[in-house]
């Protein structure tokens, strides 16, 4: 029998940041869509090419809404999107990376130095976001590029 991955986190019982939350670590709460979220860090590192250069995937362009963006990725063909979402997990976007950065900045989870990330959000047929977490700069970046990718989860709080 598959085990049922958390769908949701009741706010009174979420730990403080940095925590372990739902199969990763607790990085902060923000809100998507209209609803309140828990964003967690997996403990998973992924490695693959964005996608293929030259191809527009519709879907995949919100500065905020990962799930989105890889969800449309992994219609499309994407390897590493696929990966993600086999861990109920998927690739942060633009915003969700810059906030697991803040997170870094604040001592509160680790991540990769020494290789760009990619993010979810697509910036045109030729590029997509990635970002640097050693310094936490964000670049556009060829799709064809092998990068890591550190899938999260987002959660409702209710």
């Amino acid at each position: 029998m598959t085990k049922q991955a958390q769908q949701t986190v009741l706010a009174a019982e979420l730990p403080e940041r940095g925590q372990p939350l739902a199969g990763g670590v607790f990085v902060t709460r923000y809100w998507l869509n209209g609803t309140e979220r828990a964003l967690i860090l997996l403990p998973d590192e992924l490695s693959g090419p964005w996608g293929e250069y030259g191809v527009k995937i519709e879907g995949a362009d919100s500065y905020s809404d990962g799930e989105a963006n890889t969800r449309a990725m992994a219609e499309a063909g994407s390897v590493i999107a696929v990966k993600a979402l086999e861990l109920d997990g998927f690739i942060p976007s633009c915003l969700e990376g810059q906030l697991l950065m803040a997170a870094k900045a604040d001592g509160l989870v680790e991540l990769n130095e020494e290789r760009y990330h990619h993010l979810s959000t697509q910036r045109s047929a030729y590029s997509a976001y990635s970002m640097d977490f050693g310094v936490g700069w964000l670049n556009d970046d060829d799709k064809s590029y092998e990068r890591l990718a550190r899938p999260v989860r987002s959660l409702p709080i209710q």
